[in-house]
């Protein structure tokens, strides 16, 4: 069973990866401890700009089915910085109307630290849980290979300059910011565009149709893909695209 959070529905309820409707503070479970990226409000939406700070990378950690928060209480407690994109979904239980939150993307985790911290959390989770499985592993690049072990692949890490754009989108309170999956979304022609107007403005990606809506898709790796809601093409500009 997945990992939720169950809150009461009210007028001000806190949504959307930790960012309140109505307040500065932040939601359970949303996302970060002492190194938080810095987050700020502005007509576009929401800000988000990490620090580079020597040696540390965005790792992309496995988790194991249905234990997401688990796997951040656990990497959190252990003083690392660390991103779970939610999302908020409205149920009704006995007549009550209740907030759950679920991980956007339930399988994944990122962790902004040192790849000698990274090998020490992924040996200790194996202990500290007592389990059969481990809670934590690591997802590897298998579009390179290790210099020192040329059949292995290393560890998939991510740019700070795409997981700014990624944890921005992330961050917009909107229900309809959707994970998806190669299969289910054709690209327009391709078009890399950057969003000029609304509350996704800044986010850059691709621009994609689903189920005949327009949408910017952005990729952060294979298989990890998050589309925001519609975008009309009057806020968007396309931009030569370089990777990040």
């Amino acid at each position: 069973m997945e990992d939720k959070i169950k809150q009461p529905l009210t007028a001000n309820a806190s949504l959307y990866n930790g960012q309140p409707t109505d307040t500065g503070s932040s939601c359970p479970s949303a996302r970060l401890t002492s190194c938080t990226p810095s987050i700020s409000k502005n007509k576009g939406g929401v800000s988000v700009e990490n620090v580079p700070s020597g040696n540390k990378q965005w790792f992309v950690l496995r988790v194991s089915y249905g234990r997401i928060i688990k796997a951040k209480a656990f990497v959190e407690a252990k003083g690392l910085e660390c991103y779970v994109p939610l999302r908020y979904k409205e149920i009704r239980k006995k007549g009550k109307k209740r907030i759950i939150t679920e991980s956007l993307i339930s399988s994944f985790m990122f962790v902004h630290a040192t790849a000698e911290q990274v090998e020490i959390l992924i040996h200790d989770n194996k202990v500290v849980t007592n389990e059969s499985r481990a809670l934590l592993s690591y997802y590897f690049d298998h579009t390179i290979h290790r210099q020192d072990y040329l059949n292995k692949n290393p560890p998939l890490t991510i740019q700070d300059e795409a997981m700014n754009n990624f944890v921005r989108l992330t961050s917009i309170k909107n229900p309809h910011i959707i994970h998806v999956t190669s299969n289910n979304i054709q690209f327009k022609l391709g078009d890399h565009v950057i969003v000029t107007e609304g509350e996704f403005k800044g986010i850059r990606g691709r621009v994609a149709r689903m189920a005949g809506q327009q949408r910017v898709v952005v990729e952060l790796f294979d298989g990890c893909l998050v589309a925001t809601a519609y975008v009309p093409k009057e806020m968007m500009n396309t931009f030569k695209y370089c990777k990040i």
